[in-house]
Order: C-alpha cells, then sequence, then structure tokens
C-alpha cells in the first residue's frame, strides 16, 4: 500500500509540474532588454508576491508556470532561489519569483507584459 500511495504522490506532483519551466545554473539571460529563459522564453514577475513567496499557485501556475530550480541551485547575481508553498524551488530575480507565460508561443513574445496590471516583463 505504501508504494502505491508514493507511486500516486509522484504522480501527481509530476502532473501539478508539467508546465514548470526547469533550470538549473542562473537559467537567465538579458536578451532585448528583457530577461529570457534558457529557451528565450520572456520571464515576468506578479506584483501578488513579496518577501520572497510566491503567491502563484495551482491554476495560477498553469497559466504563469513557475521557472523551477534544481533543489542544489545556488543564488548567483541578481538571481536567488526561493522555496514554494510545496517546497519546491523557483528562480527569482532580485527576490521576485519569476515566471514565463503559456501564451508566449515563441521566444521573445511578451504577450503578458501588464496582464491586468500586476503581470510585468523582467527589464534588468
Amino acid at each position: 500500500m505504501k508504494s502505491v500511495l508514493s507511486a500516486a504522490l509522484a504522480a501527481g506532483v509530476a502532473v501539478l509540474f508539467a508546465g514548470a519551466v526547469h533550470a538549473a545554473d542562473a537559467p537567465l539571460t538579458k536578451q532585448g532588454g528583457m530577461l529570457v529563459d534558457a529557451k528565450g522564453m520572456t520571464v515576468y514577475t506578479f506584483d501578488k508576491d513579496s518577501g520572497g513567496k510566491s503567491m502563484c499557485n495551482d491554476a495560477c501556475a498553469k497559466a504563469w508556470p513557475p521557472v523551477m530550480a534544481d533543489a542544489s541551485a545556488k543564488p548567483k547575481g541578481d538571481m536567488t532561489v526561493i522555496t514554494r508553498d510545496d517546497g519546491s524551488k523557483q528562480w527569482a530575480y532580485k527576490g521576485k519569483p519569476v515566471y514565463t507565460y503559456v501564451k508566449d508561443t515563441k521566444a521573445g513574445e511578451a504577450t503578458g507584459d501588464n496582464f491586468k496590471e500586476i503581470w510585468h516583463v523582467v527589464k534588468p
């Protein structure tokens, strides 16, 4: 029974983060005046995040996938690592958790900039 529960829990976690972006070392680079992930996808911050804590979970995180960090990731320059509510790690820029946007379908798009006046492209 224990192995069945462990497998079910692992499957649930995998489904939850299927849309999340994973990156290892200092995952963001400056491109065209904004930060992008390793695939060139635009990175955003969320005004409701504060104190190094992500407020974007569940449905929000499906639309705005967190830029996830490996458990062993270390801060580098303006990039820091925060711990999400579920214990996973997420990259942050100057303490603000960072995300991509599912409606950006190709590198360099920034369709989520100023979405509902609370999502913003990271411009270093």
